[in-house]
């Protein structure tokens, strides 16, 4: 039994480093009580978690499946790489009276065993480690022969794919090796990611309904006031004088996918939801 021990980089370091400051901008867990609580429980119930499963949630947050899989009776490690998220976890995983261990980690290298978990899941998480391959081999080698994989991810063709390549203009360059997050929502790319490795018996498309904001633009001002990757858009939209331009982006997007008419606005969010046999 073994450890990730790949090698890490200063550059990767520094990374890891700004990946952390980004989640932890905003509110990221007034979003997920806002509209994202509904897709952990999906996620859980597709796996088949149940009493004394070994889950580990990876990017877990704020523990959006983390804490639904502890609520079946399963024994639940939920990691992440911003503690602050891992600490807002706690405070729900309190209020609800379930223990689960908490773990701060970095998807592309899980301070965890060979085979050490029965099932291995991540609701739209492990999508946004920026190098796709390292964190599916640690989503493999984490899980026994035999246990499951599942994984939850906004689609590239669905509502989020095109909010990023909205704010994809107005952002940094990505880092050299960084690939899109929507790919993982990809039943081509998730073949090419996990090959062999991994037999997905179920693939399915499915929609979130987000009905929480009267009118179309309180979705955008919303991800600007809570979502980690649009404030830190955004802010290099404004170090280049391009803030208004950013602005209207984001409420022509808001327009495309809003199918609330006249009255108050209502948006579908696709996802992949997939299910496979670690091999």
């Amino acid at each position: 039994m073994t450890v990730q021990s790949r090698p890490t980089s200063g550059a990767d370091q520094e990374l890891k480093q700004r990946h952390k400051v980004m989640w932890a901008a905003g509110d990221y867990p007034a979003m997920v009580e806002t509209f994202l609580l509904p897709l952990g429980p999906r996620l859980v119930e597709a796996c088949g978690i149940g009493p004394g499963v070994r889950v580990l949630d990876v990017a877990a947050g704020t523990g959006n499946a983390a804490l639904p899989a502890a609520a079946a009776g399963a024994d639940v490690v939920a990691s992440d790489l911003t503690p602050r998220l891992l600490d807002a976890g706690r405070e729900r995983a309190e209020a609800a009276g379930l223990s689960l261990r908490w773990q701060e980690a970095d998807a592309e290298r899980l301070p965890f065993e060979d085979a050490s978990f029965d099932v291995v899941m991540s609701s739209i998480g492990v999508m946004f480690a920026p190098h796709h391959r390292a964190a599916a081999d640690e989503l493999v080698r984490v899980c026994r022969p035999g246990g499951t994989i599942g994984l939850l991810s906004w689609t590239p063709e669905g509502m989020i794919g095109d909010l990023f390549r909205t704010m994809g203009p107005f952002a940094a360059p990505p880092p050299p090796g960084a690939q899109p997050p929507p790919l993982w929502g990809s039943e081509e790319h998730l073949a090419e990611l996990f090959g062999d490795r991994v037999d997905f018996r179920l693939q399915r498309r499915e929609n979130l309904e987000i009905t929480a904001f009267p009118e179309p633009y309180g979705y955008a001002e919303h991800f600007k006031a809570c979502y980690g990757p649009t404030i830190a858009a955004r802010a290099n939209a404004e170090r280049n004088g391009r803030a208004e331009d950013f602005d209207a982006a984001l409420e022509a997007f808001c327009d495309r996918w809003n199918q609330g008419g006249d009255g108050p606005a209502r948006f579908e969010k696709e996802y992949l939801l997939s299910v496979g046999v670690r091999r």
